[in-house]
């Protein structure tokens, strides 16, 4: 009686095994194809506008694939990229450049020869607009520095603020009435931007540790994203440097990043940009030309 109900047990087991892998799902996926294009194969152009050297044009000729641009200047400095297909792109320096191009298909993606482009000499026009010059002082350079008498500006979380002469002031103090801030009133560095040939910044920066007076330099490259009507300009950093600011890490948002900041004022005599701060609030810091 024991052996038949051990043996009714183990053919359940069995049986209930069986239905269980009978019933697994197959996969029924179809495999990617295999890329059959080739760098010579792959249908573009980029062509130099003969008339103006420092425009190029980066064209897409086969609707099939997705297409990614990179362009980069002769020291391997990365200038900007672009995935639609059909762009038009300024060198405004005198100089060399390669233009990458990457077609991306179901299969992968296949990268075509790079192109070398030379531009012989400036296009001045590209720098018309006079908030290069405020934040630049074109190749001469313009360097600058935390406004240490009144650095921050506090208000609030006001994502739609644009600009203190548009929308009103927030809290602008004296550094002498925020002392709970934990800002220490001390020389926190100066960063410089020229058009010496490129977008060059260099940026100096003093150690935030309380009392602390060393500094360290990083310089690299820019970008300098204008808009118009409401404003909305942003500078990008790139090589490992960022806007100047008083690196105090518990005041800030972990998402935050001063490699790119949103310019809410930018004069002769005053640059401002946005930080986010922990609790979700906005401040704004203060910049003023070094004397």
């Amino acid at each position: 009686m024991i052996m038949k109900r051990i043996l009714y047990i183990v053919l359940a087991a069995v049986t209930i095994s069986s239905f269980l892998f009978s019933c697994e799902a197959i996969e029924d996926r179809e495999s990617l194809p295999a890329v059959t294009l080739t760098p010579e194969t792959i249908k573009y152009s980029v062509t130099q506008n003969a008339a103006k050297k420092n425009e190029v044009i980066l064209k897409n000729d086969d609707p099939t694939v997705i297409p990614y641009w990179k362009y980069v200047d002769a020291q391997g400095n990365e200038l900007g990229h672009s995935n639609k297909s059909e762009d038009k792109i300024t060198f405004p320096f005198a100089g060399k450049y390669t233009v990458f191009y990457t077609a991306f298909v179901r299969g992968g993606s296949v990268e075509a020869a790079p192109v070398a482009i030379d531009v012989p000499e400036n296009d001045n026009a590209f720098f018309s607009d006079p908030r290069w010059n405020k934040l630049t002082n074109g190749q001469a350079g313009k360097t600058w520095v935390l406004y240490m008498t009144a650095p921050l500006e506090f208000i609030g979380n006001t994502p739609s603020y644009v600009n203190r002469a548009v929308s009103g002031p927030g809290w602008w103090p004296n550094l002498t009435d925020i002392s709970w801030a934990g800002l220490e009133n001390k020389d926190w560095g100066e960063i410089t931007f020229d058009l010496d040939g490129g977008y060059n910044v260099s940026v100096t920066q003093t150690n935030p540790t309380l009392g602390a007076t060393q500094k360290t330099t990083k310089k690299g490259t820019f970008n300098f994203s204008l808009t118009t009507g409401e404003t909305n300009d942003r500078i990008s950093f790139n090589g490992g440097t960022e806007m100047l600011h008083p690196n105090e890490p518990s005041y800030f948002s972990p998402s935050f990043s001063f490699t790119n900041v949103k310019i809410v004022e930018l004069t002769d005599t005053s640059l401002c940009f946005i930080a986010i701060r922990a609790d979700g609030d906005y401040l704004i810091y203060h910049l003023v030309p070094k004397s």
